[in-house]
């Protein structure tokens, strides 16, 4: 029987797109890149505006077999979205929130995820940045303070959850979104020091063999002066 077929949309940096490989990778789901270039404006290419609206990256595409009810193309343009619509759907592979019998955890879950997609990531946006190129700042002090604001607020609320990950001893959303975030902190000198239970996170999880796959420094479309050894 045919099954769905998956693709993604993505950027070998953007960290939004890595929260999708990351979480792809854990539920063992196929699924086909389409590299999309930011440097040389890909994103805002007819192409993929008809599809992302937003002009960015990623998008997740699913594709159902044409003969079942649902046998229709899904086509979803934001990450968090499609990271909960990959839960939903497949909630049994590698679940990335806490049961349903814990409202508590599932929102402490949510709660991560968002400082990371809303008060961390946006700051360190190429779209944000060359907005605030013209404003005299320096940019990349100001994405490292802003940065270090979201990482203060996610380290004071997981050192209280944290066990072997962000909430208790399984990945989930949260750490699925913070560890692309501190790829891209340390671009900008984020001293991961400063936040010892993000760091020791940040360490469990790249042990993990899906989420190393996910590496920005191993996807199809990374330039070779920034790939290290064979994928990971």
């Amino acid at each position: 029987m045919p099954e769905q077929t998956i693709t993604l949309h993505t950027y070998f940096r953007s960290s939004c797109s890595a929260r999708l490989r990351i979480a792809l990778n854990l539920k063992s789901i196929p699924y086909t890149s389409i590299p999309i270039n930011l440097l040389k404006n890909e994103h805002h290419s007819n192409q993929n505006t008809s599809l992302n609206p937003s002009a960015s990256v990623p998008t997740l595409i699913i594709e159902n077999p044409e003969h079942t009810n649902d046998g229709k193309t899904i086509i979803i343009p934001q990450s968090l979205a499609a990271l909960e619509y990959l839960e939903e759907t497949h909630p049994t592979a590698h679940p990335l929130l806490p049961p349903t019998s814990d409202p508590t955890a599932r929102a402490t879950v949510r709660t991560l995820a968002n400082i990371i997609a809303c008060d961390v990531q946006p700051v360190t946006n190429m779209r944000i940045l060359k907005r605030v190129a013209p404003l005299g700042v320096d940019r990349e002090t100001w994405s490292k303070e802003l940065v270090e604001d979201g990482f203060r607020a996610y380290e004071a609320i997981a050192e209280k959850t944290a066990g072997t990950y962000s909430v208790g001893d399984e990945i989930t959303l949260a750490d699925v979104c913070l560890l692309p975030a501190v790829w891209g902190a340390e671009r900008v000198g984020v001293d991961l020091g400063n936040f010892p239970v993000i760091k020791r996170v940040r360490e469990r999880l790249e042990e993990v063999e899906a989420v190393r796959r996910a590496h920005w420094r191993s996807q199809d479309d990374t330039p070779e002066e920034f790939r290290v050894g064979d994928k990971q």
